[in-house]
């Protein structure tokens, strides 16, 4: 079984093309034969891409943080709930499990994981595939921020390719298998 880490919200989005995007990805991955690993709430984005993933047939896992429990609450009946002490505990363990890595949109939670999980691809600890998923355009502004960082060189242009987006499931699936990990840095 493959499975794809995503990262997204559990805050309500205001507005619905974003949970429909979540609600399209969780189909769409289990026709693909991938299940999900996510942070385990039933609550915003993650609740709709789970319940999709779920109503598809396919395995959900989700990782708690214990401190997080009765925030993020599931109401859903997962395949797998596993609940760790700390937020860098949740971070591994779905990386561990993750063939490939997908930031739908969402809050500082989810830049936070996006964000250890790209350091950690330009430092040779994975070579999975990481995509964002750019409903909307709400990664523009982030995408334009590694531009600038490339231009400024704190970011190898090689590595930047290696960022993949998609604004649909077709695009996501396609740049998950077309994906060629970034050379690693020579000092590494």
């Amino acid at each position: 079984m493959q499975y794809l880490c995503v990262y997204c919200g559990s805050s309500e989005p205001i507005d619905h093309d974003l949970t429909a995007g979540a609600e399209a990805v969780g189909r769409s991955m289990a026709r693909a034969g991938y299940g999900l690993v996510y942070g385990g709430s039933s609550l915003g984005t993650m609740g709709t891409l789970a319940k999709a993933v779920l109503a598809a047939g396919m395995p959900v896992c989700g990782v708690v943080p214990k401190v997080l429990g009765k925030r993020e609450l599931n109401e859903l009946e997962l395949t797998e709930m596993i609940f760790v002490d700390t937020m860098a505990e949740r971070k591994q363990m779905m990386a561990d499990k993750a063939d490939a890595f997908v930031a739908l949109p969402g809050g500082i939670g989810t830049m936070d994981e996006l964000c250890e999980c790209l350091a950690w691809s330009s430092l040779g600890i994975h070579r999975k595939p990481i995509v964002l998923y750019n409903i909307k355009g709400y990664y523009d502004k982030l995408l334009s921020f590694f531009d600038d960082a490339v231009a400024m060189g704190f970011m190898a242009a090689e590595f930047r390719r290696s960022i993949l987006v998609a604004g649909n499931p077709d695009e996501l699936f396609a740049a998950i298998a077309g994906y060629e990990p970034p050379p690693l840095p020579s000092w590494l």
